[in-house]
């Protein structure tokens, strides 16, 4: 990493023009002065709060389809072109049609909705698909209770790939809900702050705001998977 911050300093006084290419240096001091602003922080909770429920809903309703897609073959049949659709469609073509539907501050939560969903409907039913059958068959002739089959044999098995979805899907919806911003450009959003850099060519801000996106994001990400371990732990212990 300090090389890398070597280099694009070396860069940046090379090329001398910060329009161009700002140094590190400058994207920390213009960050230390936005997050003296209260703009900043309104603008931070706005797109969090946003996303984050985007992720949110899209994980519970994933895992919910996925469950019912591997307990009934016609809903998986059902659900398929939808799956592949969501997939295969590129992102700025969902931002644009969505405007039409929902107002652009609402714009990131059904975005990053849409991209997080096929993820995790996927990696769930996978793992769902993989469960050990000597070990459900095992728990059917000891007539194992539903919720003891549910969490001691499905959850273990399908853990891993609950993990890697979401480690996944929350790259992707920080990425699409802010492309969506910077579409829609709602009021007081992160995605609006990018979209004026742009326009007054102020590099300092825009990489500035881009830390910040990255720093909020990967915050995000160990705070959730540090409450999936805690809530697994807790199921475990039942």
């Amino acid at each position: 990493m300090a090389a890398w911050l070597v280099i694009w300093h070396g860069l940046s006084v090379y090329i001398g023009q910060e329009i161009f290419l700002v140094s590190p240096v400058s994207v920390v001091v213009r960050l230390s002065q936005l997050a003296l602003e209260a703009g900043f922080w309104q603008s931070i909770s706005f797109s969090f709060l946003r996303i984050c429920a985007g992720f949110l809903l899209a994980t519970v309703t994933g895992a919910l389809l996925a469950a019912l897609a591997a307990r009934f073959r016609w809903v998986e049949e059902f659900l398929a072109p939808v799956i592949l659709f969501l997939k295969a469609t590129p992102v700025a073509s969902f931002i644009i049609l969505v405007l039409i539907w929902v107002s652009s501050r609402n714009l990131s939560v059904l975005i990053s909705f849409i991209i997080v969903l096929p993820v995790i409907y996927t990696n769930v039913l996978s793992g769902i698909k993989s469960a050990d059958a000597n070990l459900l068959e095992m728990a059917e002739v000891f007539e194992v209770p539903a919720y003891r089959r549910i969490i001691f044999i499905y959850v273990s098995q399908v853990m891993p790939f609950f993990r890697s979805a979401c480690l996944v899907g929350l790259g992707l919806c920080w990425k699409a809900g802010i492309a969506a911003e910077v579409i829609g450009i709602p009021k007081g959003s992160i995605g609006e702050k990018l979209y004026m850099a742009k326009v007054y060519l102020a590099t300092p801000d825009l990489l500035a705001w881009t830390l910040t996106i990255i720093i909020v994001s990967i915050a995000f990400e160990k705070l959730f998977m540090l409450f999936i371990r805690f809530l697994v732990g807790r199921l475990e212990r039942m």
